[in-house]
C-alpha cells in the first residue's frame, strides 16, 4: 500500500472527481467509513458522540459520519468551528432534518457548552482540519482544542485496582477523521494544541506523516478506508507501507514433500567473548524463520557456550584470539561458504582491530595488513577475492568495518548485500548527523541505497527498507517492546533466513523485517511494553 503526501492526495481526489467519482460521493464513503470504524469498536446505540466540525471537506466528512451514527442509535451533537452551515450545505441539511443538536464555537463564550459536551460524551470525532494543516494553530481553534483537552476528565492511574463505579466507566474514545487536527501529513510535525486520537480513519492511502514521529504518536490505531480511488494511480516510486497480505505473498511455499535443502542454508558469522548472546539470538531466529539449515561460524573460545545451548544448528569453529575473530579465520570460513545460500556477518563480532580486518577482508574490501619482513613491520593494502560469497546480510560490527573502509560500496557487487543499520550506524556510514538521518528517514534510506547499490534497512520505529532501484517500504510497527538489547540480532537472523530461502534481497529484507516487527507487537500484547526481551 502506497504512502502519499497531502498534495498527492488532493491530485488523486481531483482526478477521481473528473472520472465520475465525485467529491460528494467520496465524502459520503469517507464519513460512513468513520462511523463504521467507531461502531465496530463499541456499540454506539445510546452512546453520546460529539463531532467537532471544521470548514472544509474534513468537516463535511464529519457531518456524514454524524448522520450515520445518529441513524445507528447514537446521541450525536455537532460543534461547529468556522463552518458556514446552511441549506446550501447538503450534509448539514441532512443533519438538521434529524434534529441533531448544533453548537457554534463563535457563539460559545469561554467554551462553556463545549466543556459540558466533552465532559458528558463517550466519543469525540475530530473533523476540524484533516490534511489542511499548513501553519501553527492559533486563535479560536487553538483555544477550542485546548478546551477539549482540558475538559477530558483524567482517569485515575489506579482505576483498575480500585473497585468503584469509576472503574467500570468506559474510557472516552477520540476518533480522527483522516488525521488528528494539528498533525502535518507530510512531515509528522505535531502542533502543541493537537488532539491525540485513539483511532484514525484515513482515506484511500495512509499519509507519510502518520508514520513519522512525533505525529505517529498521536494517531492511535490507523484504519485505511476505501473511497474509490484506484491504487494504480499512485506514482510507482512513492514509498509504500507493508501489509500482512503483501508479506503473505512473499513467503516461500512449504510443500509437504520438502526437505531441509528445499529451504536453503544460512551461514551466520557472529559473536565474540563479550557478545556471546548475539550469536545465539541470530542463530535461533534463522532457524525459527524457516531456513533449512543454519550454521554458526564462531570463535573457538565461545563455541562451547553456544553449542551447549543451541542444538538445531551446525557449527564452523574459527581461529580466534581471546574470543575475537582474526584474519586467519578467513580461509577456514571461505572453504565452507561455497554451498551456502546466505551469509550473515556482524552480530556481536566486536570492534577489535583484528576483527575489523577479518570482516573487511572477508567482504573483499581494501584492508591494511601488517606483515613481518625480517625485523621490520610494514603495512600493505590487500584485497581479498570477492568470489564464493553468497548474498549477505551485513549487520552491527560488520557495518562498522565497512565505515572504516573508504568508498567501500565501490568494492561490493551491486544488489548482493542487505545493510541493517540503526540510526547511529547509518549516520556513521553516510557521514550525516544522526538527527538529520532521523528527520528524513525515507529519503536518506533511498538516497544511500541508490548510491551504495545495496538494500538498506534503516531500523527504528517504522523501519524503512530501501532498494537501489528507488523502491522504499515502511513497516507499520513502532513498539517499545523491541527497544531492548538483542532484537537487532533477531532481525538480522530472520532476514538471513529469508535470503537463504531464495528471496531477492529487497523482498527478503521486507518480509524478514515485517515478521520481526509483528513478533514484537505480539510479544507486547502477551507480555507488555516493558519486560520483553530479545529471546521472546
Amino acid at each position: 500500500m502506497k504512502l502519499v503526501t497531502a498534495n498527492q492526495m488532493r491530485a488523486l481526489e481531483q482526478r477521481a472527481d473528473k472520472n465520475g467519482n465525485t467529491f460528494a460521493m467520496m465524502m459520503e464513503r469517507a464519513g460512513k467509513a468513520v462511523a463504521d470504524a467507531l461502531a465496530a469498536r463499541r456499540d454506539v446505540r445510546d452512546q453520546r458522540v460529539l463531532v467537532l466540525v471544521g470548514p472544509g471537506n474534513n468537516g463535511g466528512d464529519g457531518l456524514v459520519c454524524a448522520r450515520y451514527l445518529h441513524d445507528a442509535g447514537a446521541r450525536v451533537s455537532l460543534y461547529l468551528w468556522k463552518r458556514v452551515a446552511d441549506d446550501a450545505d447538503a450534509n448539514f441539511k441532512l443533519c438538521q432534518e434529524r434534529h441533531i443538536a448544533v453548537t457554534r464555537a463563535e457563539d460559545d463564550a469561554d467554551f462553556v457548552a463545549l466543556k459540558k459536551l466533552v465532559g458528558e460524551t463517550d466519543a469525540i470525532v475530530d473533523a476540524l482540519l484533516g490534511t489542511g494543516v499548513t501553519r501553527h494553530i492559533e486563535g479560536l481553534l487553538k483555544d477550542l482544542l485546548l478546551a477539549v483537552v482540558q475538559a477530558q476528565s483524567p482517569i485515575h492511574p489506579f482505576t483498575e485496582l480500585i473497585p468503584s463505579p469509576l472503574a467500570a466507566r468506559r474510557s472516552r474514545l477520540v476518533v480522527a477523521v483522516d488525521l488528528p487536527s494539528g498533525l502535518n501529513p507530510d512531515t509528522g510535525a505535531l502542533d502543541p494544541a493537537a488532539l491525540t486520537a485513539d483511532l484514525t480513519v484515513t482515506f484511500a492511502f495512509p499519509k507519510i506523516g502518520q508514520l513519522i514521529f512525533p505525529g505517529a504518536g498521536a494517531v492511535g490505531e490507523v484504519v485505511v478506508a476505501d473511497i474509490g480511488i484506484p491504487a494504480e494511480w499512485v506514482d510507482a516510486d512513492a514509498p509504500g507501507v507493508a501489509s500482512a497480505r503483501e508479506i503473505a505473498t512473499m513467503l516461500p511455499a512449504r510443500p509437504r514433500d520438502s526437505h531441509k535443502g528445499t529451504f536453503g542454508k544460512a551461514m551466520i558469522c557472529a559473536g565474540s567473548a563479550n557478545y556471546v548472546g548475539a550469536a545465539f539470538l541470530a542463530g535461533s531466529a534463522a532457524t525459527r524463520a524457516g531456513a533449512g539449515l543454519v550454521t554458526l561460524a564462531l570463535a573457538r573460545t565461545i563455541y562451547p557456550m553456544i553449542a551447549s545451548a543451541l542444538h538445531e544448528t551446525t557449527f564452523v569453529v574459527l581461529p580466534d584470539d581471546l574470543g575475537v575473530l582474526v584474519p586467519e579465520a578467513i580461509p577456514v570460513l571461505r572453504e565452507r561458504l561455497t554451498d551456502y545460500d546466505a551469509l550473515l556477518i556482524g552480530c556481536g563480532l566486536g570492534r577489535d582491530p583484528k576483527t575489523v580486518e577479518f570482516a573487511q577482508r572477508l567482504l573483499g574490501l581494501d584492508a591494511k595488513v601488517k606483515t613481518q619482513v625480517g625485523f621490520a613491520t610494514r603495512s600493505e593494502e590487500r584485497m581479498e577475492p570477492r568470489g564464493n560469497l553468497p548474498p549477505r546480510v551485513i549487520d552491527a560490527d560488520a557495518l562498522f568495518a565497512l565505515a572504516q573502509s573508504g568508498e567501500w560500496w565501490t568494492r561490493l557487487a551491486p544488489n548482493t548485500a542487505i545493510l541493517t543499520p540503526h540510526p547511529g550506524e547509518m549516520a556513521t556510514l553516510c557521514g550525516l548527523p544522526r538527527d538529520e538521518v532521523q528527520a528524513d528517514r525515507v529519503n536518506v534510506a533511498k538516497k544511500y541505497a541508490a548510491q551504495w547499490r545495496q538494500v538498506v534497512v534503516l531500523k527504528g520505529a517504522f523501519t524503512v527498507i530501501a532498494a537501489p532501484d528507488g523502491r522504499a517500504t515502511l513497516l507499520p510497527f513502532a513498539t517499545p517492546a523491541l527497544a531492548t538489547a538483542g532484537t537487532g540480532d533477531v532481525l538480522a537472523g530472520t532476514i538471513a533466513a529469508m535470503l537463504a530461502q531464495h528471496l531477492e534481497p529487497f523482498d527478503a529484507a521486507v518480509a524478514g523485517a515485517y515478521l520481526h516487527g509483528l513478533a514484537g507487537e505480539i510479544a507486547e500484547r502477551e507480555i507488555g511494553r516493558a519486560g520483553v526481551v530479545a529471546g521472546d
